[in-house]
């Protein structure tokens, strides 16, 4: 039956890695199983099932136990795997305690345990997602201090713009992983909801069993509060406020953070392949023997972390609004748009936890290489200054005046192949203002990186990396930035 497992040979990005353990088939069962635990325990607390009850489930509560492959073809009957396996889940509590097997699944229903079930998985690869994405902030903050002078062509629609440094690139790009963190915090921890609202979201199963059980008699509205809260502290999940069997804004903010943290890592990913490109050459990734490798060209070494990441940032978005899609949900229980969220959201979990898995090798392996960006910024002879030279020719022929100047400048030192730094030293009205010394300094590009590092500092501000601020040009307080502390 290897045919039927999803091994990811399609999904390079995620292949081998922990997030792909953690929302595997088997850890959707568990979960699941995990839910029933803590509705039984719960439950216990609340003396609605007998405590020896609630621990003869959690001991036949283990999802190795279980036929994946027949649970899942009996999920054909029943629109969704819990029928199956409460069926099987009962069977083995029974075979080692008859009385506990009364107590399985007691006033619930299959959609309270599958949502319960996706929103713990969602947590623990949620964990694993924010560890990688604290060791990338780490590794970005690193590339920022150290570069944070490292003079590079800034470029606009593909072209040569004007300088910037490679430091503040690597803030850009560590400032989208701190954003990421700053949205998937709050998911972690009041965002993740248990479900928990019986048939059709009165809870009334669950009124009625506490009843039943005679603790609250009288009072079934707080029967119904003390078990949210118990199954809350059970699972480690917050205690939604409503039932949302068919209000499923907890998967669409969970889709929405996880778009936005692949396209954050894809922005990267981008900028590296642009970056390496042979005729740039200004960053490299990490070296490892035999990674890289073309089929048919042996000279080349491809930017595969890079590639693996975009890949995913190109995916997520799509997955993403399939989820966002079903929060137009009928009546009490949608028909299709519940089960029509389930592997749309797993392939997100899959594919942001490959894309930071990848983005800590990249990051911290990264090769920079600040000789090959001033080579670059040389290509256009001083040409990729020229915003700077109309501005200070505009204050003696005024702004139109000096751009045309400059401009017809530029077109003559391309036609020529010589400097602009000398076609405007042969200019008259340069003359009168401008020295050729003093044309050739405002031409070096390493010294027109305005307030790149100013800012790489401003973004670095309490990470114990910043730069000694010297020329800086940012006016007013500098804010502090945010951390993407380990997860």
């Amino acid at each position: 039956m290897m045919e039927l497992i999803d091994s990811g040979l399609l999904s390079p990005v995620r292949a081998g890695t922990r997030i792909e353990t953690a929302v595997s088939d088997r850890a959707f069962l568990q979960a699941m199983l995990d839910a029933e635990v803590a509705l039984a325990r719960a439950q216990a607390r609340l003396g609605t099932v007998p405590r020896s009850a609630a621990e003869a489930i959690a001991r036949a509560a283990d999802a190795d136990r279980f036929d994946l492959r027949t649970l899942a073809l009996a999920a054909r009957d029943t629109a969704n795997p819990v029928v199956a396996m409460v069926k099987e889940l009962t069977r083995a509590v029974a075979a080692v305690d008859p009385a506990a097997a009364e107590y399985v699944h007691q006033g619930s229903t299959s959609q309270d345990i599958v949502d319960t079930g996706v929103m713990l998985v969602a947590a623990r690869a949620l964990r694993i997602i924010r560890a990688d994405l604290a060791r990338v902030d780490v590794a970005l903050v690193g590339l920022a201090a150290r570069h944070r002078d490292t003079p590079m062509a800034g470029r606009t629609l593909a072209l040569q713009a004007v300088p910037t440094t490679f430091g503040l690139k690597a803030a850009g790009w560590r400032q989208l992983v701190v954003d990421a963190c700053r949205r998937i915090d709050p998911v972690l921890m009041t965002g993740l909801p248990t479900s928990l609202g019986g048939a059709a979201g009165t809870l009334a199963g669950y009124l009625e069993q506490g009843r039943l059980g005679g603790r609250f008699p009288d009072d079934p509205q707080r029967y119904a509060e003390a078990l949210e809260e118990a199954f809350a502290a059970e699972t480690g999940l917050a205690r939604s406020v409503l039932p949302w069997h068919s209000l499923r804004t907890p998967m669409a903010d969970l889709a929405a953070v996880l778009s936005f943290t692949a396209a954050g890592l894809g922005k990267m990913a981008v900028d590296v392949q642009n970056l390496t490109r042979t005729e740039v050459g200004e960053v490299t990734e990490p070296s490892v023997s035999g990674r890289g490798g073309s089929s048919a060209m042996p000279h080349k070494r491809n930017p595969v972390l890079a590639t693996l990441i975009r890949t995913a940032a190109i995916q997520v978005p799509v997955f993403a609004t399939a989820v966002t899609q079903c929060l137009v949900a009928e009546d009490e229980r949608s028909g299709g748009g519940w089960q029509a969220e389930w592997q749309p959201l797993r392939e997100c979990l899959r594919l942001v936890g490959g894309a930071a898995f990848t983005a800590v090798e990249l990051t911290e392996g990264l090769g920079v290489h600040p000789q090959r960006m001033l080579e670059n910024l040389s290509l256009t002879g001083g040409q990729v200054v020229s915003e700077r030279l109309a501005i200070r020719l505009a204050a003696g022929v005024g702004r139109e005046k000096a751009k045309q100047l400059v401009s017809d400048a530029a077109a003559a030192a391309r036609a020529d192949g010589r400097p602009l730094h000398m076609v405007l030293a042969e200019r008259s009205v340069v003359r009168g203002m401008l020295g050729p010394k003093e044309l050739v300094e405002l031409c070096d590009p390493a010294e027109y990186t305005g307030a790149a590092p100013s800012l790489v500092d401003r973004a670095l501000a309490g990470t114990g990396q910043e730069g000694d601020g010297e020329g800086d040009e940012v006016e007013g307080a500098r804010p502090r930035a945010r951390r993407c502390p380990r997860g």
